[in-house]
């Protein structure tokens, strides 16, 4: 872990205020970063010091020791809340191939006060991605990471699962009428049948916000169907009533959280909500008008999140179609339209032309304003 050029002046109060992270008996070649940086260990690692106070994110991925030179296992992370002049102390277990944090302050203390002879095994916290950091996870408060992260407090990236049913036994498949596994199989979707419907072992999932699947009101008429399937306003505010009722606000730290745990942590479940929310914001033209700072909010995080993504990545390989250009392409239609507030409409449209610059998409292309919209009517309702 080489060092980076600083500031003296920097490196003086970080030297003084920055918390410490020492972690014990973690293997040579376990892949290990915090925030926006990582790093291949060798044998002298012992922890990180000069960390800047505040949120961070701590990842790993252990060597394998048994497998091929090399190898290393699924990346697991955690976000931590970190004092000034914090120790915190972690020891590696072998067997469950993680980081236990201690929780014995006389053990914190007896760590403190050898800090000068830990320096030397000690690697600076990478100074230079600070401030990409802090653009990624400035509206994501200690409250909020911690409620989204799992119970398990790991965030994995390969999900822990589990059958849904037990069924060691040929007599309990019976019983819930599945087929049995001692006989030949007679087509794919046979086989398919046979396998365990499997679920997320309790307390790893991501606690993300739920994003109603209806997005209209119950014993909305169909017209109002139709309306709030094209706005998804009322959709957006079940979720801020839900969630965030004190501070809507914090919708965009949810939103920078799924980001980090996609960009940083190789979390794909996160990737899928962050599109979901996206989309949900980007097609609220009502919300747009009446909560101003929310969108003018969205429009700074996303200009930092989008400057880390390759551009062809949101292409979807079979149909060509572009995720991101689709999704904002309705953001700045909603953003241009009467009663937006003009200080939004002004910054929507020179984020529209930041964007057309650096990544060449076309926002203006046909906007298929006469292609019918599909709507999913409730059972039961039929249109006249």
């Amino acid at each position: 872990m080489a060092g980076t050029d600083m500031d003296p002046e920097v490196a003086r109060g970080l030297f003084e205020e920055g918390a410490t992270l020492v972690l014990l008996g973690v293997p040579e070649g376990t892949e290990l970063g915090l925030d926006y940086k990582t790093w291949t260990l060798g044998p002298r690692f012992r922890g990180v010091k000069m960390i800047p106070p505040g949120l961070h994110f701590l990842h790993y991925c252990s060597a394998n020791s048994n497998g091929a030179y090399g190898e290393i296992g699924p990346k697991m992370g955690l976000f931590l809340s970190l004092k000034p002049r914090e120790v915190l102390v972690a020891h590696w277990n072998q067997r469950e191939e993680d980081l236990e944090f201690s929780e014995d302050p006389e053990e914190a203390e007896r760590v403190r006060a050898n800090l000068r002879e830990l320096d030397g095994y000690l690697g600076p916290y990478p100074y230079d991605t600070l401030r990409k950091w802090v653009s990624l996870t400035d509206r994501l408060s200690q409250e909020i990471a911690f409620a989204l992260q799992p119970l398990s407090g790991r965030v994995c990236a390969f999900s822990d699962v589990v059958p849904e049913l037990k069924l060691t036994h040929t007599k309990d498949r019976e019983e819930q009428n599945l087929p049995r596994n001692d006989r030949e199989c007679q087509s794919m979707k046979e086989g398919l049948d046979r396998l365990p419907r499997m679920k997320q072992r309790e307390g790893t999932e991501l606690r993300f916000s739920n994003i109603p699947k209806q997005a209209y009101p119950p014993g909305a008429t169909p017209a109002q169907i139709t309306q709030y399937s094209m706005d998804l306003s009322y959709a957006l505010n079940s979720v801020l009533e839900s969630h965030y009722k004190e501070q809507p606000l914090n919708v965009l730290g949810e939103l920078q959280f799924a980001f980090v745990c996609f960009l940083v942590g190789n979390v794909y479940e996160a990737f899928e909500h962050w599109k979901s929310l996206l989309a949900l914001l980007c097609r609220s033209e009502e919300a747009m008008k009446e909560r101003k700072d929310l969108y003018l909010g969205l429009i700074a995080v996303l200009y930092h999140q989008l400057g880390e993504i390759p551009p062809d990545f949101f292409v979807d390989i079979v149909s060509q179609n572009n995720f991101l250009t689709s999704t904002l392409q309705d953001f700045f239609q909603f953003a241009s339209s009467p009663g937006v507030d003009s200080t939004l409409r002004k910054r929507a449209e020179k984020f529209k032309v930041h964007l057309t610059k650096k990544f060449r998409w076309d926002f203006d292309a046909d906007l298929d304003e006469c292609a019918p919209v599909v709507v999913e009517l409730p059972e039961g309702v039929t249109v006249d």
